[in-house]
């Protein structure tokens, strides 16, 4: 491969204390979490709003966000939820399950939900930019310094004491120099979808998650280029209109800009033949129509950065507690196939390895949002130190809101008091999240030893 050298001055545009990488569930939790608790706040997004699948990417849907019994993703995510139903984002007809906190969690507008996270950026003093792309970052040993955007207007830095990155594929803190793991152990990764939107349903005859019930006869006719019998669905959003979650691309590296654009025309080129199948096999469907597909690629599974802990599926199954508990999540282990499927049974996950009674949860350390090897950086989101099961669990909007809230949090303590995030007390975290509205049953709030840090938790 020729390459060549490229050196330039770059100016200086803004000088934060918290600098975020990425403006999805995750990104916009941290960005104004930190800024509500007085730090200056620069956030980049290379989309054109807020909000990553679940606006931009056609998938209006908050999966799961308690345990039956508790709000988990409670402070940031309760207000969320709180102004969906308040602005006519959501409402009764777009809830799965019998309370709007069931487990089938609810769909919602994702225009309603754009505006809510501008309100929300606006309100607490965010500087943000869209259309713009994180391109690099500069470190200084251990400490990541600036980084690099590039937008309309051309290439500029932006420096910061504390960065966090919610990119949902790890890029900050890979390019950084942090450890990281993809996929499976051959690194294969789940399939992603294009999601789609969907109109001339008739929802009084259509079962719900029963649609792909005669998915097997379709293929069986060669309706599809692609035999993949599992599919997730299509879910009411209106009077005769859904979001659809259907069909899979397999093969997929979300991280390799050449995987996704072929991703991407696979997608397009296939989603008719799902139509067909709709019109054809599923009562209610007969006179449906896709009319767009999604400007973002729905991808499940890139990086998982290597933080200094790793939860991993045995936290899941003993619903872990831990001494740095920066939240509680409960959402079954959801992981997509990265081959077309034959069965319907595939390996069952998601009912194997999900709670049966209200209440039970697992814990999140503030370990995990620690890479290894950097002492000014968190990660939010998707790219949280997991395995490939939690990042299964962890990924969905909910998750998102609980880390995104604790990494900005966390990043404002840090800035504010010129500490590296393993130097900040664990138990003033935790006393700034409870604050803050979060979810933290096993917190002793009368503990004295406040000047405990993350080193010193085991």
């Amino acid at each position: 491969m020729n390459t060549i050298g490229y050196r330039r001055e770059l100016p200086v545009r803004c000088e934060a204390d918290v600098v975020v990488a990425g403006g999805g569930p995750a990104g916009i939790a941290a960005a104004v979490t930190a800024a509500r608790l007085g730090a200056r706040v620069f956030l980049v997004e290379q989309l054109s709003a807020f909000g990553g699948m679940g606006t931009s990417g056609g998938l209006p849907f908050f999966c799961r966000p308690t345990d039956g019994e508790h709000f988990l993703s409670a402070g940031f995510g309760q207000e969320v939820y709180d102004r969906l139903w308040r602005d006519g984002g959501a409402g009764p007809d777009m809830v799965y399950g019998k309370h709007p906190e069931a487990i089938g969690g609810f769909i919602y507008n994702p225009e309603t939900l754009k505006r809510i996270y501008d309100d929300l950026a606006r309100e607490a003093g965010v500087e943000f930019r869209f259309n713009t792309f994180l391109s690099d970052v500069v470190t200084e040993g251990t400490t990541l310094t600036h980084a690099v955007c590039a937008a309309k207007s051309g290439m500029f830095a932006v420096a910061g004491k504390l960065f966090i990155d919610a990119t949902g594929d790890g890029d900050l803190a890979a390019m950084a120099g942090a450890e990281f793991a993809k996929g499976d152990e051959e690194g294969r990764m789940q399939a992603g979808t294009l999601c789609s939107l969907w109109s001339g349903i008739d929802w009084s005859r259509v079962k719900i998650w029963a649609d792909g019930a005669r998915m097997a006869e379709a293929i069986a006719e060669n309706m599809f280029t692609v035999p993949d019998i599992s599919l997730p669905g299509i879910l009411r959003a209106g009077s005769d209109f859904g979001w659809g979650n259907v069909g899979h691309v397999f093969g997929l590296d979300g991280t390799d800009e050449k995987s996704v654009t072929e991703a991407l025309m696979d997608a397009r080129r296939r989603v008719p033949e799902y139509e067909a199948y709709y019109r054809r096999f599923v009562p209610g469907c007969e006179n449906a129509r896709m009319l767009c597909t999604a400007s973002l690629l729905g991808v499940r599974e890139t990086r998982r950065i290597a933080g200094d802990y790793v939860l991993d599926v045995e936290d899941f199954k003993r619903r872990a507690v831990f001494e740095d508990e920066i939240g509680r999540y409960a959402y079954p282990v959801d992981l997509h196939s990265p081959f077309p499927q034959k069965e319907r049974s595939g390996d069952g996950l998601f009912e194997k390895l999900r709670y049966r009674n209200p209440g039970e949860s697992y814990g999140i350390p503030y370990r995990s949002l620690l890479p290894r090897g950097l002492d000014n950086v968190l990660v939010a989101g998707r790219c949280v130190s997991t395995d490939r099961y939690m990042q299964g669990s962890l990924r969905v909007q909910p998750g998102c809101h609980i880390t995104g809230q604790a990494a900005g949090a966390a990043a404002a303590l840090a800035a504010g008091r010129n500490l590296t995030t393993r130097a900040l007390p664990v138990a003033d975290l935790q006393r700034q999240l409870i604050g803050l509205g979060a979810f933290l049953p096993n917190f002793d709030s009368r503990q004295d030893d406040v000047s405990r840090s993350v080193q010193e938790v085991k």
